[in-house]
């Protein structure tokens, strides 16, 4: 199965003007996939395309990436890295793909998924969903305004809405969209349903770009599994990224078995926490990318609280590292419960 699987997710794919060297990609996820977590994943071997968290159109074409939390990379990494941006402008979103494009980043995403009431108010993330229309013309914006791969992100509108996910597929592709990457639960539905992964397959029936499916990819058998059922062309992984940032090794077959593995994950985002952010935002940051990485274990409940209850970065990895040393033990699927 390991064998197949790392077959499958080693295959190159065309998106648009670029050619990515595979097909596994690490899902955007706000707080989770930035500098820090992308240069750990890095380590243990990267996914085919990062994407970065979701960054506000409005403020990207004067934003600082030596200052901004989330606009901020590598520029080792730019040759796979995908900027994700939010928007309710087109012209605003023109002006945010013209400065990822000047940046040199290999491609940048609209975020039509986002179900945060925050984001929503403005118009913006899955509030989309509800206006393919307007959705249309952003996409179309941001495709006229720059060369490089134009992705959507989306999942299926609201019960009720006058389209489906496939009919938004298709105004994506149409309005020049290189790729989607879909997420078949149903916007403002937060995780309190499974996905329907048969949606993935209706939207990859229903365009000819390629199509990512994400959703309760847990396992390499529940990756395999997307694959053969739905068609896609990729997998997007992201909670489970976020739980074992080595998967991207360890399923293109890269990695080995470590048993060692929990502990140098844990150091490593530590380091690159302080290396990247100020005290008090590379605490918060650990802290958020802790649920995921405590969900791994049984106790993990535990675990979390005291890492919430640490003081700085490094009494936080004081704490994760004796919890280790405790003999905890990787369960063979996270507990959904700390990252719902």
């Amino acid at each position: 199965m390991k064998t197949e699987l790392a077959e499958l997710l080693n295959r190159p794919l065309r998106i648009g003007n670029k050619t990515v060297s595979g097909r596994l990609v690490s899902a955007p996820m706000a707080g989770i996939t930035h500098a820090a977590f992308r240069e750990m994943v890095e380590g243990f071997g990267p996914p085919a395309l990062f994407y970065t968290e979701m960054a506000g159109a409005k403020a990207l074409p004067i934003e600082n990436r030596r200052t901004s939390p989330v606009f901020r990379w590598r520029d080792a990494e730019l040759p796979r890295l995908v900027c994700q941006i939010f928007g309710a402008e087109p012209q605003m979103m023109a002006s945010a793909a013209r400065r990822v494009e000047a940046e040199g980043f290999w491609g940048v995403d609209i975020n039509c998924g986002c179900s945060a009431a925050a984001i929503r108010k403005q118009g913006a993330g899955a509030a989309l969903l509800e206006k393919p229309r307007l959705a249309g013309e952003i996409v179309a914006a941001a495709r006229a305004a720059a060369r490089l791969p134009v992705t959507v992100k989306f999942r299926n509108p609201p019960a009720g809405s006058k389209a489906g996910a496939t009919d938004l597929a298709r105004v994506f592709e149409d309005a020049g969209a290189d790729a989607l990457v879909f997420h078949p639960r149903t916007s403002p539905d937060v995780r309190t349903r499974p996905p329907v992964w048969e949606h993935i397959a209706q939207v990859k029936a229903a365009v000819r770009v390629p199509v990512f499916g994400n959703g309760n990819v847990f396992t390499p058998e529940s990756c395999l599994r997307m694959l053969r059922l739905t068609g896609c062309d990729g997998v997007a992984v992201g909670r489970l990224a976020a739980a074992r940032p080595w998967i991207f090794g360890e399923w293109t077959g890269v990695l080995g078995p470590d048993k060692e593995l929990p502990v140098k994950t844990a150091k490593a985002m530590a380091e690159l926490c302080v290396l990247h952010f100020d005290l008090r935002r590379a605490l918060l940051r650990y802290r958020k990318w802790s649920a995921y990485f405590a969900a791994n274990f049984r106790f993990g409940h535990y675990l979390w609280k005291q890492v919430r209850s640490a003081e700085d970065v490094p009494d936080a990895l004081e704490k994760t590292l004796r919890f280790l040393a405790e003999g905890a033990e990787i369960s063979a699927v996270p507990n959904a419960n700390l990252f719902a």
